[in-house]
């Protein structure tokens, strides 16, 4: 990442002491003066620093470093792991939603389809795909595309990284709701196989919607909730400023999940988050998406359907 670029959260305040001090440091060097070893020291001190605060964040700063801005985008992961992209676009019903992305490529050489949020990285980006809140022709639009997928015989991956489905009046009247539901049955319908992950945030039934798969994996710092921080505040205490100490008690963390059975696995982040290493990040992606599809590869198409019943049903009856 360019140092311009840099953005840290609240938390990270000793870090950016560091790094801002080393900035001021390669500049001296820069200009001839020899400060090699103090440089050295310091770069050794921010890394061990960055570590130490990763090790052990709280739900809510694992809440933060979920929304971080700079974190790999579903645009970034089809960029970096699915050739031949083509999307797909409208619900032959209503129109377009641009919050929802989805289409058609190729994985390591093999047909895909390919599903997800796109929250945008730039203020006409955002506005454009509605900050990844999708709308009822989104979730008709995927349940289009998994049809499309099972009846050609390709698997399905889904990225998930959106604070919830879109609220507005309009989203509302179209069928938000029955939408999510639809989308949700199509994902346990497929006898192909399909696989989700949750990059960022995955928020509610708009993330359901989409992530009900035989293989459910979580980066380490996502999250996963019926329901946000900020929104679980305002109706428990009728004030939205206490959604820090919601996020310490809604057990919503990718360590939580795993725990409960709701997922399958955690990716490993860069030191510092995925905003820190992109490239990394996707790439370690890629290698969970090779594994988890090859851990299904050679189950038929009822087997494969049945394992995915299955395994909701487990997460209903161990955590009843």
């Amino acid at each position: 990442m360019q140092d311009q670029m840099r953005s840290y959260l609240d938390f990270e305040k000793p870090v950016a002491e560091l790094d801002s001090k080393l900035d001021e440091l390669r500049t001296l060097a820069a200009s001839g003066t020899d400060i090699a070893d103090e440089i050295g020291r310091i770069e050794d001190k921010a890394a061990q620093a960055l570590a130490d605060l990763y090790q052990n964040l709280t739900p809510w700063q694992k809440t933060l470093v979920a929304r971080h801005p700079q974190r790999p985008h579903f645009n970034d992961f089809i960029k970096g792991l699915i050739t031949e992209f083509t999307p797909l676009a409208g619900d032959r019903k209503f129109g377009e939603d641009e919050a929802l992305v989805a289409g058609f490529g190729r994985f390591r050489g093999e047909a895909i389809c390919v599903m997800g949020q796109e929250k945008g990285d730039s203020t006409e980006s955002r506005i454009k795909h509605n900050f990844g809140m999708a709308r009822p022709e989104g979730y008709r639009k995927c349940v289009r595309l998994m049809e499309m997928a099972e009846r050609f015989g390709l698997p399905v991956l889904s990225l998930a990284d959106s604070a919830g489905a879109y609220p507005g009046i309009g989203a509302e009247e179209r069928g938000q709701a029955e939408a999510i539901a639809r989308s949700t049955d199509a994902c346990m319908a497929l006898t192909v196989p399909n696989v989700a992950i949750i990059t960022g945030e995955g928020m509610s039934g708009g993330a359901i919607a989409i992530t009900t798969a035989n293989k459910v994996l979580m980066l380490e710092h996502a999250i996963y909730s019926v329901i946000s921080p900020e929104a679980a505040s305002s109706i428990l205490w009728r004030d939205g400023t206490k959604a820090q100490e919601a996020a310490n008690n809604m057990k919503i963390t990718a360590q939580d999940m795993l725990r409960f059975g709701v997922i399958d696995s955690i990716l490993k982040e860069p030191v510092g988050g995925a905003h820190r290493d992109p490239a990394a990040m996707i790439a370690t992606t890629g290698d969970a998406i090779a594994k988890a599809f090859d851990e299904l590869r050679g189950m038929d198409g009822t087997a494969i359907r049945q394992q995915r019943r299955q395994k909701f049903l487990d997460i209903g009856r161990k955590l009843g």
